[in-house]
This record gives C-alpha cells, structure tokens and sequence, in this order.
C-alpha cells in the first residue's frame, strides 16, 4: 500500500462518491484538501489537509512554507509597525504548528495556542468553545497574561474555516476581557457558507471591531439531504473490519537533542520573537545530532510528531531535510477519531491506535496515528515533550512499539516541556544595576553607549608605572588590581594627535565602514533577512570590549545610524586577559537581549590573546551558567595579527584613539577587577576622569571620523563585497611573529612583546618599555611613538621585514610574564 495520497486519484473521491459531496471553490481546493469519515454526532465527514501536517505525512518545507506565506501576506496586510504590536493566536491541537508558522511569517509577534492540556500553576486567561470537534475545551495559559491585555491586532489561526463558530466564540471571550480594534482570521481554507461569511462581519459590526480574513484557498462543501446518517453508516459498517496490528519488529533508540535552556517546546505558554531566535540558532547542531543516529541506507523517513506539539518536530523535519539524503515526510498522532480506508481515493488510508501517554486531564483514552502503517518507512522519528515521556508511551501497546511495528528503526526524541516559573519569584539576592552613561559617567552622550561597569571613581587606584611593573612581574599583583597614572600628552604630543586624526580620519572611516558592513550583512545572512528591508528584526547588538574597543562600537554605531537609520544598542564590558570576561555583564545582556544578537568589538589585534581568552571566557559562561548563544568572534577595526573574521582592515596603521588613554575613550580609565571593590554580583570598575574634560578630545575624534562617512560609501561597498567573497580564515601570523621576536631578542616570555602601533602605544603609555622595533620606512603613522618614546628614553630600533609597522618590547628584567593571571607566559 502507498500511503502518499497522490495515486492520480484525488484523495477525496471515495468519500464524495459515497455520500454525495461536492467541493467547489478554488482550482487549488483539490490539492490542498482531501476528504474522510470519522464518528461524530455533528458532522460525518472530515475535510483532510494535505499540507497541514496532522494526518496525512507530508515534505516539511511545503508545511512550514504554507504557514510562512500565510503570515507573509498578513504582515503585508497590517504593514510593519502594526505586525510589532500584533499577537497571534492558534487554535489547539490541529492549528498549532500552522499559527507558529504565521508567526514566523509575521516575524515581529509573539505567538501562543490555545490547549487542551491544564498545568498546574498556570492561571487561565481565557476559553472557548470549538461547537463541531469531538473535543471542545480550549484554555489560554499564558505566562505572561499582558500577552492578551495589549490593544494591537489580534491574529487568529486555523487550519479550516467551517462555519466561523469557532472564531466568534474566541472572538467574543476575548474581546469581553481584552478589547481591541482589529482582528485577523487566517486559515489555510475558509470553507463557510455565503450566510456564515456574513455572520462574521455582522459579529464584527457589532463589536465595533475590524475583522480581515485571510486565507490560501476558499470554497464550500455541498452537502444532500441525510449526509450525517449515511457517514455514520459507513463508519460503522468500515470500522469493524479494521485490520489487528503486527508485533513489533523493529528498534527503538533515543536520541538527545540538547534541546536549548529556556526556549519552550511550543506556544501553549507563549513564544517571543527571542525564543524564535534563539531556537533558530540551535536548530542545526540539533538536526545533525539528529541525522547522525538515522540508519545511512534509510530512504523514507517520518518525522512524527505528539498532538499539539507540532512545531518543534517540524522545524526539526525541516533542518532534517537539509542533513540527510532520505525523502522527509512529516506528521503528527491526533485525539481525532478517524476512519481509515485502504484506497487512493480516500485521505486517511491507515491508521495507529494506542493509549494516551501523557496523563490527560479528561482521563485515559485512545489516540491515533495516520498514514504510517504501510507506508514504508525506513525510520520513525517519534517527537513528544518530557510530559509525554510515560510509562504508557513505552508499553507494549503504545505509540513507540505500534510505531516498532511498521518501520524497522524508531528514534524517541524527548523536547522538555516548558513549565512556566511561578508568578512571584522572590528576587535575587543582588540585581544587577542599568548600565552606567553619560553624562554622569563618561563624556560620551548616553545614547553612544551604556557602560555595564560599576564608577570606582572615588576609590584611588593609581600607582606609578614601575611600582606597578614590579608588583605584576614579581607575581605580588594582578595588572587589573590597579591603574597607571594617566598621562597627560604635552602640547607637541596634542599637536602630534591632531594631525594624525586629520590625515587618518578618511581610513578610519572606511574601516568604521567596512566591520560594519560586515557584520550587518554576515548577521542578515544569518537571520535569513536583508539589511535594508528587514533589518529592524535582526539588528546586531554591540558590545564593546572597554576601553580601546568604546571608540569603535560608538562609530560602528553611528554607520549603522548613518547608512540605514539604525539604532543600534552598544554597550561596553570588561575583559581582563588571564581572568576572563565580566560574566555578571553577559547575564545582564542574556536578561535583555538575545545571546545570538550579541557582536564583541575592540579595537585592534595584536598577537591575539583576547581573542584566545573570550573564546575561552564564553565557553566557561556556558558551562557555569547554562547560557548559550554569545558568539565569541571579535569585530574589530584593524587585525593586523589576522586573529578574526570580521576586520576593517588587516594594515598596521595608526588609528588616533590608541594614541591616548582616557582623553579619547570618554574619559574613562580600563576596566579594574580587585576582590575588595568588586563582589560576586558586581559589575567590574572603572573610574571617570572627570578632571580631565579641559584635555577631552573624544567627541572630537569621533565626530571628525564620522563626518567622513559620506565620502568613503562608494569604497566601502566595493571593499565589502571583495572581503565577503574572500577567505579571512584567521592564520594567526602575528602569533608566529611574536614567538619569533621573543626569543631573537632572548626574551623568552610572548606576554612582553607587544606587537602594533596600539599595543606599542600602550606600552610607551603604561608599562616600562624595553625598546620599540620600528619597520624600516615606516611614516607619519610612528611620529607619536618616536616622540613618546623620546621622552621616556627609550631606543627606537628600525628592522627589515617586520611584519608590524611596530612591536613594543616591555623591559625584560621582570622575568615573569605581565599579563597572565599567573605570570606565566600565553601558550597556544
């Protein structure tokens, strides 16, 4: 038996010859609906969706594209600002994977379903009554109830529009308790009567409420005289020759997903644009766990879903699709009693019968799967949530060994079932504070950037630079315990600053240009959306690596602001190399924003070690925290080491804000971690230098890079487009390098060889320099570390083939390394 019900038969024949029914409507009608019988006392017959996913196993992209088109239209229809504001509701069992879709479609709403299935501590926020089910209870169980309160469009959907009693019954609950101006019907047929069609729009004048409809196909059933007696005939005259089931045959394996931490298995509780994102995110690692336990030589497999758990299983048909070579099909077992007849020209050709498994409220009962048995597949991939995962759904004649009995292979994938915390969980001991801004802290304007940092401004941290050279080298100090004594640039060196902004301000600006660029276009692909048209809904968050990376985010920031409008959020944190990121800043951003949206930026690269301690420091969060979703690449202006991805450019040139300390990054010192100032719920520190604002020249630098923007788009659209299509797999190579100048100059320690005209920079500002290796012809770009390195005493030294413009070489009578936690040297 083929169970696929395109034989050249349309799979409603049987049904329409036999008790005299006629479908009209549209030409695609055909296609998109066959018919059935099943034992109910209002209504014989059962129109079949081929394309719903419920009954009759289908490819999993024509299910999820069906719905995504649905709610593609309905945004079109209520326009972008009002699809923000929307809800969008479906109806449970049968429509609760259809109305994810819509949401997915719509892209800017939240989506929950009605259910069937009560929880406990869950108050219910509204019912309705469904008049021609066999089972008519639908609960709303929101976990947030402002879910229903909000006064945008409400979107309704459902897999078929009969007679509209439904949609009114929802309708007028809720309106009751929740008013709103504007509703939205969508179903993939709206099958009512000319006089049910009116009785939508009366119900609608009534309410003073606008209603819209949309739908992929409309028609009608017309039904002679006695249909309910003669369905009801046949079903019992049919059902009692139904065949017994074979034993089970084949094997049944689990298989652990690693399903993502807080993301629900559906919309019973609500489902947010973040959740989406975040299950969008793990959805392939999970399909290829998936694909790896699927026999290889598998050729048709099921991806089966459980009742109203209908759209985690689908979305993992659909990556499953991609993963393997095997056909796909998908569906899921129903409360729906359904006739089966074994002909192709009818919709329900066979069918699986076992005991509930997942405790009903309403008591034990049986439940059905469809279009399985015969129909030949290799593996049954059974999908149910952990409240499903009973002692019933193992026994002998439950779902897995009717499933056993048909496909020699049956994999159990297990999705938790979201339970939502209690309403009033008691607060945490320490609740992490909004992020510092301007003009209280820093002299950036608030809007640039918020400062995930606590103002130690008050606490004196400062130490002269070779105390504290000592006390790090020696092993007696951490160089985060403390800061150096700010440097105040002469009058030749603020000359020397502003000349070099002036003649850098046009490739620091295409730099700006093109990581921003980047990032946009490569978190869009990512997204599955364009920059320009869709970029509202995937717009990155930056956060900055304080403090060299500040100056860099707030201008990224501004392109993003210049180019296409974008507001995007950018706040700096604290990494401290040999201790790790700020991990209460990453809980305050996954608390606010999605991980997935998070972009690290700092400014430059040297030999990489930070790269090399987020990716460690993020890895680390996980584990403790159970977070996932941050990605620990670095965007960063100039990666001359080539440690990243996404640069503006790999040239070692002088970029003016490493050419000063706080007087160019918001008058804010680098970031302090010390256990005595900074506790386990805390932020780390920072001061604001509030008495250097005579010398602040951090709105100028920013200001005079972004009135360049304008002049270098052209460029930076044909830069980003080479760079899009090249390969920039990091090669590490100043690593190499730095390796190779530390031990040609007998120091033996990489953490003392700082390599680039930043890192250079930093160690002629901070640290006690040894010497500086300069390339040989190297410019305009060195004139700041010449004169830096003047007024210290320290020996320019010009080498050929350096492949920086620039190295600083700490003093190497500290033997002990400068930057890690222990002293000891940065190993690969």
């Amino acid at each position: 038996m083929n169970n696929a019900v395109n034989d050249g038969v349309w799979s409603g024949t049987w049904v329409a010859e036999r008790l005299g029914l006629e479908l009209v409507g549209d030409d695609q009608l055909d296609d998109l609906l066959g018919l059935a019988l099943r034992r109910n006392p209002k209504r014989a017959h059962l129109l079949v969706s081929n394309v719903l996913g419920k009954h009759v196993p289908q490819t999993p992209s024509v299910v999820y594209g069906h719905g995504f088109d649905l709610g593609r239209r309905v945004r079109e229809l209520l326009g972008d600002e009002e699809a923000a504001r929307a809800v969008v509701l479906g109806y449970a069992e049968t429509a609760t994977g259809l109305g994810h879709c819509v949401a997915d479609g719509v892209g800017l709403a939240p989506y929950l379903h009605s259910t069937r299935r009560p929880v406990a501590g869950v108050d219910q926020a509204g019912g309705f009554e469904e008049s021609h089910s066999h089972a008519t209870s639908h609960l709303l169980l929101p976990e947030d109830p402002a879910l229903l309160r909000g006064d945008g469009p409400l979107i309704l959907v459902d897999d078929e529009f009969s007679t509209g009693n439904t949609v009114l019954n929802t309708i007028r609950d809720l309106h009751e308790r929740y008013p709103r101006s504007r509703y939205v019907v969508v179903a993939l047929v709206d099958m009512r009567s000319a006089a049910d069609a009116g009785r939508l729009a009366d119900f609608a004048a009534e309410i003073g409420a606008r209603v819209d409809l949309v739908a992929a196909a409309s028609g009608t059933v017309r039904l002679p005289e006695g249909v309910l007696e003669k369905g009801q005939a046949l079903v019992a005259r049919h059902e009692s020759a139904a065949p017994a089931a074979p034993a089970p045959d084949g094997r049944v394996e689990r298989v652990d997903l690693v399903w993502p931490r807080a993301v629900p298995d559906g919309g019973r509780h609500g489902f947010t644009p973040d959740h989406r994102a975040r299950l969008e995110s793990a959805l392939p690692a999970m399909a290829v766990r998936l694909a790896e336990a699927i026999p290889g030589d598998a050729r048709r497999v099921l991806v089966l879903g459980f009742e109203e758990l209908m759209y985690a299983p689908l979305r993992l048909a659909r990556e499953l699709e991609q993963a393997v070579a095997a056909e796909v099909r998908y569906s899921t077992t129903t409360r729906s009693p359904v006739l089966a007849v074994d002909d192709p020209g009818y919709a329900i050709r066979s069918r699986l019968v076992f005991p509930a498994h997942d405790d009903p409220a309403d008591g034990p009962g049986e439940r059905y799967a469809y279009n399985v048995a015969g129909a030949g597949f290799d593996a049954v991939v059974a999908v149910v949530d952990s409240a499903a995962d009973t002692s019933g759904l193992h026994a002998p004649g439950g779902l897995l060994a009717q499933l056993a009995a048909h496909a020699p292979h049956v994999l159990l994938v297990v999705v938790p079932s979201y339970v939502p915390e209690p309403p009033h969980v008691p607060e945490r001991p320490a609740m992490l504070p909004e992020p510092l801004r301007g003009p209280a802290f820093s002299s950036y304007a608030p809007e640039e950037v918020g400062w995930l940092l606590q103002d130690l401004s008050d606490v004196t941290l400062e130490a002269p630079t070779e105390e504290r050279e000592e006390a790090i080298q020696s092993g007696g100090a951490h160089y985060a315990e403390s800061l150096p004594v700010e440097y105040q640039p002469s009058e030749h060196y603020q000359q020397l600053f502003h000349a070099a902004l002036a003649t850098s301000a046009d490739r620091i600006a295409h730099a700006v240009g093109v990581v921003t660029e980047t990032v946009l276009a490569e978190r869009a692909q990512t997204r599955g959306r364009t920059r320009s048209g869709e970029a509202d809904a995937a717009r990155p968050v930056l956060v900055s690596l304080a403090r060299a990376g500040t100056p860099v985010g707030v201008l990224m920031r501004r392109w993003a602001q210049f180019r296409y409008g974008l507001e995007l959020p950018h706040y700096a944190v604290s990494i401290v190399r040999g201790r790790g990121i700020d991990a209460n800043a990453l809980r305050w951003l996954a608390a606010h924003h999605d991980p997935a949206d998070v972009v690290f930026v700092d400014g430059w690269t040297g030999k990489g070690a930070i790269t090399r301690e987020l990716a460690d420091a993020i890895e680390e969060f996980e584990e403790s925290d159970g977070i996932t979703g941050f990605d620990p690449e670095i965007a960063v202006l100039a990666d001359p080491g080539s440690c990243v991805r996404t640069y503006g450019t790999r040239e070692d040139y002088l970029i003016p804000s490493a050419c000063l300390n706080s007087t160019v990054s918001g008058l804010i010192s680098r970031t302090v971690l010390r256990a005595d100032l900074v506790g386990p719920h805390d932020f780390h520190g920072a001061k604001f230098y509030r008495e250097l604002a005579g010398t602040d020249v951090s709105v100028d630098f920013l200001d005079t890079v972004a009135a360049r923007f304008a002049e270098v788009v052209d460029a930076v659209d044909v830069a980003v487009k080479e760079l899009l299509s090249a390969d920039r797999t990091p090669t590490w190579e100043g690593w190499a390098a730095v390796e190779r100048i530390s031990e040609d100059y007998g120091i033996h320690d990489v953490n003392l060889v700082k390599p680039g005209v930043g890192e250079t920079t930093r160690v002629l500002l901070r640290r006690v320099p040894w010497k500086i290796l300069a390339r040989a012809g190297a410019g305009a770009d060195l004139d700041h570390v010449r004169l830096l390195a003047e007024q210290r005493g320290v020996p320019v030294e010009e080498v050929d083939e350096l492949p920086y413009t620039c190295v600083g070489l700490i003093h190497p009578k500290f033997t002990r390394g400068a930057t890690g936690a222990d002293g000891r040297a940065v190993t690969v």
